[in-house]
């Protein structure tokens, strides 16, 4: 089996995801993924799409991740797993598309607006 390069984006983080045949191995931005992700929420994010197509310990996987905070580098990279277990095996699809793992979050910080204070906060109105 040759390695599987995809890719997965949540806010404005991206995760590059290498997966080859291996031990069971996740390794993110050359750190262990204990190390990387300290709380266990984040851990079982990036291990939830192994846990539901039963392939836990059986793939090595090397992480480029930048942008954004844990939690969308965490959501980025099962995003970008969930797609290397689908081009591993189409019956995997079946499996990760009810569970909302295949869908792209759209959902990103809107843009400050100049005359206000943030995107929807205004400065404060005086009529007199």
């Amino acid at each position: 089996m040759e390695v599987i390069h995809k890719i997965g984006r949540r806010k404005t983080a991206v995760a590059r995801v290498y997966l080859k045949e291996g031990s069971g191995k996740v390794t993110i931005n050359k750190k262990d993924l204990n190390d990387y992700f300290p709380t266990a929420t984040l851990q079982y994010k990036v291990n939830q799409p192994f846990a539901l197509t039963d392939n836990e310990d059986k793939f090595d996987v090397k992480v480029n991740v930048y942008g954004g905070g844990i939690t969308g580098q965490a959501e980025a990279i099962r995003l970008a797993l969930s797609r290397a277990m689908c081009e591993l095996d189409q019956e995997n699809r079946a499996i990760l598309k009810p569970e909302g793992l295949l869908t792209r979050d759209p959902r990103m910080v809107e843009r400050k607006k100049f005359g206000q204070k943030k995107a929807r906060k205004k400065f404060q109105f005086s009529k007199r």
